[in-house]
């Protein structure tokens, strides 16, 4: 049996029904993390995943942390304690269906087909994701007998809660999950037609601006012009933070530069926004970069929300107090632990001392980056062109957040994300989908990548990438 044999298998579940049956199944379970129900999402890791994994061949166990809504899932094929061992992580948590807001003929826990897409709440993000590459890691037991590769799966159950307890876990259990090299699946690629590797992820810092003046409101014609408005003050800091083009303005918070291996992986990153996505502002953001270059080498600057007074029903009176909500992403060179310190600063030098700068508890996550010129990426690139004759993009890092800072900090491993999304499918919003299209190019590309683990290519490939950690990475 070959390559193409293991490929072809894995079509074959697309093709006959399989897969879209496993995907109904585990999309018509409501695995709402927000609910904090544990029942319902430990069903879908016993049930579905450890159920599924079993027939593979994998040993599983739940295992209970108090700050998760849920269970976590290690499961683990062990087929030789010398060959390459593989982790790769999911989660089995979704965000509210949002039932209100879908279209006619669609609901979130029931899967549709309409227009070439699978439509429900965790088809994209990330059930489908992981149904996909599940699919694809049978077909190669089938095909060859075995993985040839040693591979070791966790999953979590408040991803959409921003991972509580996960960082814990992984370090408590961190034997359990030692590998070589982390290969998972979750958010979009760089769009609909373009296949992609991602390499990390900028980290998210969520902080509070307050202009807290007095207890009371003060009637604007008695007082207006002799006392400071909270709101006023606010908007200045905002715009002493961020100009009025999007340009960030304090040095802390932006990198010194974009490190070359990230630039030249970039020069193949066109962005190509999707029917209904809006337009890109050339104008906005950091100037002399490309698109691509703002969005995935550099980091921005957000406010979330801004409140002053009553929004829904302002009276004739300074308010006593404003508040916004700020967001920084940002790249690997940035050092989190210093925004706001260099916020609170910033703002003081400019008169503006009054603003509090109070960091959101627990919103955090760290940025993550593996070299784009790490063996890792030009084996897994290879394979996947090998698969589907096209050669993926190479993204540094996504421009969002996942915990991925956890399997590098923590166990130390090179990660490669394989996306089987795209930047339209609405996963945290109503009409939630993934592409049928998406889903036959995922089998493929992961039969060939699982395939291609068992060879002597990747084993090799552990031992370059030694090799090139030692020389000290570039980027």
């Amino acid at each position: 049996m070959t390559r193409q044999s293991a490929i072809d298998r894995a079509h074959a579940a697309l093709a006959s029904g399989a897969l879209r049956a496993d995907l109904a199944r585990r999309v018509a379970i409501p695995t709402v993390s927000k609910n904090r129900d544990a029942l319902t999402l430990e069903r879908y890791l016993r049930d579905e995943l450890s159920g599924a994994l079993e027939r593979m061949g994998f040993v599983c166990r739940l295992v209970s942390h108090p700050a998760a809504p849920g269970p976590f899932l290690i499961a683990e094929r062990i087929e030789s304690p010398d060959a390459l061992t593989v982790l790769s992580y999911g989660h089995a948590d979704v965000v509210p269906g949002l039932d209100a807001g879908w279209d006619a003929g669609l609901e979130p826990w029931t899967l549709t087909d309409r227009a070439h897409r699978w439509y429900g709440r965790g088809a994209a993000d990330s059930k489908g994701q992981h149904s996909v590459n599940l699919a694809a890691l049978q077909a190669v037991l089938e095909t060859r007998g075995a993985l040839g590769f040693n591979m070791r799966l966790l999953f979590e159950s408040g991803e959409e809660l921003g991972s509580p307890g996960l960082r814990a876990f992984v370090k408590d259990n961190a034997s359990l999950l030692a590998a070589d090299v982390m290969i998972s699946s979750d958010g979009p690629r760089l769009s609909l037609g373009r296949p992609t590797i991602f390499l990390g992820s900028r980290g998210i810092v969520l902080f509070d601006l307050v202009a807290d003046l007095r207890k009371n409101a003060y009637h604007s014609g008695n007082w207006g012009g002799l006392l400071s408005n909270p709101g006023i003050l606010l908007a200045h800091a905002i715009a002493a933070i961020v100009g009025p083009n999007g340009r960030i303005q304090i040095p802390e918070l932006v990198p010194a530069a974009i490190p070359p291996s990230v630039k030249r992986a970039l020069r193949d990153c066109e962005l190509e926004p999707a029917p209904g996505d809006p337009p890109i502002e050339e104008g906005w953001g950091e100037p002399g970069l490309s698109a691509a270059e703002k969005v995935f080498g550099w980091c921005s600057f957000e406010t979330l929300a801004f409140e002053c007074g009553d929004p829904k029903s302002p009276v004739n009176a300074i308010p006593p107090r404003a508040w916004a909500r700020c967001q920084l992403r940002f790249v690997v060179d940035i050092d989190h632990a210093r925004v706001v310190d260099a916020v609170t600063s910033h703002l003081k030098q400019r008169g503006l001392g009054m603003i509090a700068v109070t960091p959101v508890r627990d919103s955090v996550m760290q940025a993550t980056r593996l070299d784009p010129d790490d063996p890792w990426v030009s084996w897994a690139a290879r394979s996947i062109e090998t698969s589907i004759g096209m050669a993926p993009a190479i993204l540094p890092n996504i421009g969002g957040s996942l915990p991925n800072d956890v399997f590098v900090d923590v166990l130390g491993l090179p990660t490669l994300w394989i996306p089987h999304s795209y930047p339209g499918c609405l996963q945290h919003a109503s009409n939630e989908h993934i592409p049928i299209s998406i889903v036959e190019e995922g089998l493929r590309m992961m039969a060939g990548l699982y395939w291609d683990l068992g060879e002597a290519g990747a084993r090799a490939c552990r031992d370059d990438h030694a090799r090139f950690m030692q020389k000290g990475s570039r980027s």
